[in-house]
């Protein structure tokens, strides 16, 4: 992998955790969205650090998928995209159902969906100019 390559997919990276911060600091502090979510029987908010470790991981994740495809195969962009895209609509269908509230729910969604979007968009490495693959 070529430095340009890494910083760019350590820059979509991070941008996707500076977003999801960002809009967790706007709903919860400036729109007063009490972000809450419900595991059984306990309730529990849902802090800063917790979006940033969770963006952190997916982003994580997905580069690491990503990097294993594209030594295993000449067709990784479109493999790394067919599971990121299933498992982000997994996440928005499974995850925001343990927010408390609709607000809560509606917050956990756009969350998912922006980091979800962010990575699915910033990290694959750019087609070269005439290739259809």
């Amino acid at each position: 992998m070529t430095n340009n390559l890494l910083l760019r997919r350590a820059a979509v990276a991070a941008g996707a955790i500076l977003v999801a911060a960002a809009e967790f600091a706007i709903l919860h502090s400036a729109a007063g969205v009490d972000l809450a979510a419900g595991t059984g029987a306990a309730t529990r908010q849902v802090t800063l650090a917790a979006v940033v470790v969770a963006a952190a991981v997916a982003a994580l994740a997905g580069w690491a998928l990503l990097a294993a495809f594209e030594r295993g195969t000449n067709r990784a962009r479109v493999w790394w995209t067919s599971i990121a895209v299933a498992v982000l609509l997994l996440s928005i269908l499974v995850g925001p159902t343990s927010g408390v509230g609709g607000g809560a729910k509606a917050t956990l969604a756009l969350l998912h969906l922006s980091v979800g979007l962010i990575l699915i968009f910033g990290l694959p490495r750019p087609r070269p100019e005439g290739l259809n693959r």
